[in-house]
């Protein structure tokens, strides 16, 4: 049925049923997994929103950021990990870092993904209904069939 499945993850209930349905489907048609989570980019400057200065980062304060949001996003994988049982199943993992439905977009086609399996909503519900949830957007912009778990 599938031999790729992408699995975006964000560290939200719906992103771990996600992984579960994932891995049911993994083991019935023996596909592989690829386990993904994207660290936004950091802001150009937050001193604004946190009563600090209004001189924007600089290049190295930038990458430090940028650095402490992908070691955060890498223990979104490792706390997925260890909520589903993955034993016997192929399983690839990526951080990246981005605009979330555009990176897991680029993703599905990098790896060659037949499917992209994700969580409805994600960690930020009340953004999500603003702007558009991150799973509508792939599911518009993705070349490959995406199921949405709630």
């Amino acid at each position: 049925m599938y031999s790729k499945i992408l699995v975006p993850l964000d560290g939200s209930e719906h992103a771990i049923k996600a992984l579960r349905v994932a891995a049911s489907l993994a083991r019935g048609g023996e596909a592989k997994l690829h386990l993904m989570t994207v660290a936004e980019y950091p802001p150009d400057n937050i001193g604004l929103f946190a009563g600090g200065p209004v001189e924007p980062f600089s290049a190295e304060e930038r990458e430090k950021l940028a650095q402490g949001m992908k070691d955060e996003a890498r223990k979104v994988i490792e706390q997925a990990r260890a909520a589903v049982d993955l034993g016997g199943l192929e399983v690839e993992e990526g951080v990246c870092q981005g605009y979330p439905a555009q990176r897991i977009k680029e993703q599905a086609e990098e790896v060659g993904a037949d499917a992209i399996v994700m969580g409805s909503r994600g960690l930020s519900n009340v953004r999500g209904m603003i702007f558009g949830s991150v799973s509508h957007k792939v599911s518009h912009i993705a070349d490959c069939g995406v199921i949405t778990v709630t």
